[in-house]
């Protein structure tokens, strides 16, 4: 062999050493879980029902977070898998470049830290209900290995499950919007709440174009939460309901797949947590529903709990000022697992560390971010003791932590009660400098250290009207005329939000006008699929209508059906509703988003060339066009769907498929009916888009709530144990 030869084979040689060593480097160098719990004896009972939804029956509170954990991981262990790598810092070694960026996150905010640092100050009976969840979690992966999607993943522990609690929270109040600019070096702008067409937005307008469109003192929110998030909720009292009925109704408006996806389950234990509900991979106990005496359920509010402070370098760019000091700024280099193909690559990050918070150092300066629950991971605590909570007074004292930092919670009970709280950790600022924008760095009388009184948060109880409502909206707006907060009692440094939605004004409306909400007229309202021409919706249909098209047949053609059209997305009327949610999705997530408004002749000539390109026409049935898909598989489902974007029957986001159908992934999803009848008794009813098995094509109840889903109709939700049993189609003993 010549020397060619020999070098293209010792060539050969180290290239693949070097793609053997990039498949298989990041589990030995990822950060490695501590030590599993200690040993302990668990036993529980996991009994489904016809619809396949878990109901955990064990003697401790322990027990059923045990339970808990091996149910999920039945029907979805591949998202919980997601969900643990994201508490080590590994979603990247899964997911590729936007698993880094969570990764990247979860360096930022340190959220291990904070777990290795509060963790041993949680109750007793806390750390033992996170430590059962992760054993129940050890336990399927120890049984399953074949489905364990990362090497050196299991065992976890409960510092694990509380990592992830202190990495997600503060995304729900929009983190991500702040840390994108930051890492692009782009420009902080502070919003002052301007209407679409450009004039200063009031507080309320008086109808039509001048309804509010999108104030909210933030930093140049961007990203995907800011266009998606939503939700509506609604409790009525029974002197409203016409029947004595109290009655809570939950939609929450979350991705159909993915980490914040809701399983719907169902908890008892013989020592009182009794509970039904919805939670999120990752979580040991329900995150929304009820006991046999109160429920509750949330809606995203955006209050500006994130403040980003520009730090004084000297020139070497080690120390920064705070007041007449140089002070030291750490340092910290990350590395991040980032998947391409086979291989997984090591990219390095640094992030800084001041008095203020984390920091960033762009092309623009340095700048530190500090935020509502930054270094807290006691909301584990207090979403355990509210579902333990048995009246409104234990409640509110398991409210008034403000360990969770942000989400409205709209409440009810047995006795009538009903309340819409405005949950939110506000900062306690000092007046002076302007908070909506970047603040100067350099004074430590700036930085913050503790939220508002409980007391002061604004909320509502049982008013005059008998209502209270959320739909993503200012909380001036909650109870009905009549029955508003005074926005003039609400300092502005709070950065409390004060503008609507479609769905806000569609509801506003409709509870206002219908003297009588019982089931019936609840349902509808829920279920209501129009639109008010209002806020960027008149905005958008008036620029529409303004435009000159004499010289394009098919935009006229569109421009005419659009003015015609009744304002629902109900599938029916002249054949403008796909037509219409199309062309009103890039104005809403505007709106929603605080982003530059849409061009309209532009939104409306891509929507006529899909229309006309997939479907041969511009006025399309909806349900041909809006779909629930899901598969494949034996049990895959496609069905039509209505609604909108920013509809009370919401259809908030979706997957553009290679049919040209849209395939909806984000919207009306875990919907749960509530009430307690005048002698006090709880009934509840639910559904969701799929099955209790998301992630099991093989199991029938991969997609069998889905045709129910798409009807609007409801299933059976089993509380007492008696009825449990009566129902029960399988039953599953599960010890450790």
């Amino acid at each position: 062999m010549g020397w060619i030869g020999k070098g293209l084979c010792g060539l050969a040689v180290v290239t693949g050493i070097a793609a053997v060593a990039l498949a298989s480097w990041e589990p030995y160098f990822a950060e490695q879980p501590g030590p599993p719990p200690p040993p302990r004896d668990y036993r529980v009972e996991v009994i489904r029902d016809e619809w396949g939804v878990p109901h955990i029956l064990g003697k401790t509170d322990a027990d059923v977070a045990f339970g808990t954990a091996w149910a999920h991981a039945e029907d979805d262990f591949s998202t919980l898998q997601e969900v643990v790598a994201m508490t080590r810092g590994r979603y990247g070694a899964i997911a590729g470049a936007d698993g880094a960026g969570v990764d990247f996150a979860y360096h930022f905010v340190d959220a291990r830290g904070a777990a290795d640092r509060g963790y041993d100050r949680l109750p007793a009976e806390v750390r033992a209900v996170l430590e059962a969840y992760a054993v129940g979690l050890n336990r399927y992966a120890d049984q399953h290995r074949s489905e364990v999607r990362l090497a050196r993943l299991f065992p976890v522990n409960g510092k694990d499950i509380a990592t992830g609690f202190a990495l997600r929270l503060p995304f729900f109040f929009g983190l991500d919007r702040v840390l994108r600019p930051l890492s692009e070096g782009t420009e902080f702008r502070p919003e002052h709440g301007a209407r679409l067409d450009g004039k200063p937005a009031p507080l309320f307008g008086q109808g039509g174009g001048d309804q509010l469109v999108t104030p909210r003192p933030m930093p140049l929110p961007v990203g995907e939460t800011a266009e998606n998030s939503g939700s509506n909720a609604f409790a009525i009292a029974p002197k409203r309901s016409g029947d004595g009925v109290t009655r809570l109704f939950s939609n929450s408006h979350q991705p159909w797949r993915g980490g914040v996806a809701w399983y719907e389950l169902g908890i008892s234990s013989e020592q009182g947590w009794n509970f039904v509900g919805a939670t999120f991979p990752g979580s040991p106990f329900p995150f929304m529903g009820h006991n046999a005496n109160l429920g509750w359920t949330n809606t995203v509010n955006r209050p500006d709990l994130i403040d980003v402070y520009q730090l004084e370098l000297d020139k070497s760019g080690t120390r920064y000022r705070l007041d007449d000091r140089w002070q030291p700024l750490r340092k910290e280099t990350v590395w991040l697992p980032v998947r391409f193909g086979p291989f997984v690559l090591p990219v390095s990050k640094t992030i800084w560390r001041s008095a203020h918070g984390p920091a960033m150092i762009n092309s623009r300066g340095a700048f530190a971010v500090r935020y509502a629950g930054m270094d807290r991971i006691d909301s584990v605590t207090q979403y355990y003791r509210i579902t333990h909570a048995q009246d409104f007074a234990q409640w509110q004292a398991a409210m008034a932590m403000q360990a969770v930092p942000a989400t409205n919670f709209i409440y009810a009970d047995k006795t009538g009660t009903i309340a819409y709280w405005y949950n939110a950790a506000l900062p306690d600022r000092k007046a002076g400098p302007d908070w909506r924008g970047v603040v100067p760095g350099n004074r430590s009388d700036l930085i913050w250290q503790r939220p508002i009184a409980w007391k002061q948060v604004p909320n509502v109880v049982n008013p005059a009207s008998g209502y209270v409502f959320n739909s993503n909206n200012t909380p001036f707006l909650a109870a009905g005329p009549g029955n508003e907060l005074d926005p003039a009692k609400v300092p502005a440094i709070w950065g409390v939000e004060t503008d609507l939605t479609n769905r806000t004004l569609r509801a506003a409306k409709l509870l206002a006008a219908t003297p009588r909400i019982g089931r019936a007229e609840l349902l509808r309202i829920k279920f209501d699929t129009g639109y008010e021409r209002a806020g960027y919706v008149a905005w958008m249909l008036d620029a529409i209508a303004r435009l000159d098209l004499r010289n394009d047949p098919d935009l006229t053609a569109a421009q005419r059906l659009l003015a015609g059209w009744d304002m629902t997305a109900d599938g029916r009327g002249n054949g403008a509703d796909a037509l219409a949610v199309m062309v009103l999705e890039p104005a809403m997530k505007a709106s929603y988003g605080l982003k530059t408004p849409p061009d309209p002749k532009a939104a409306l000539a891509e929507t006529v060339a899909h229309l006309k390109r997939y479907f041969g026409r511009i006025d399309p049935p909806l349900g041909d066009v809006l779909r629930i898909r899901q598969g494949p598989g034996p049990y895959s489902v496609d069905l039509p769907m209505d609604g909108g974007g920013d509809t009370l029957r919401a259809a908030t986001d979706w997957d553009v498929e290679r049919d040209g159908r849209l395939s909806v992934k984000h919207g009306d999803s875990f919907v749960m009916l509530m009430e307690w009848d005048q002698a006090g008794r709880v009934h509840s009813e639910s559904i969701q888009p799929y099955g209790a098995a998301t992630t099991r094509p093989d199991s029938p109840h991969y997609t069998d709530q889905a045709a129910l889903f798409a009807a609007k109709r409801f299933k059976p939700v089993y509380f007492d144990r008696a009825s449990i049993r009566a129902h029960a189609r399988s039953h599953t003993v599960v010890t450790n």
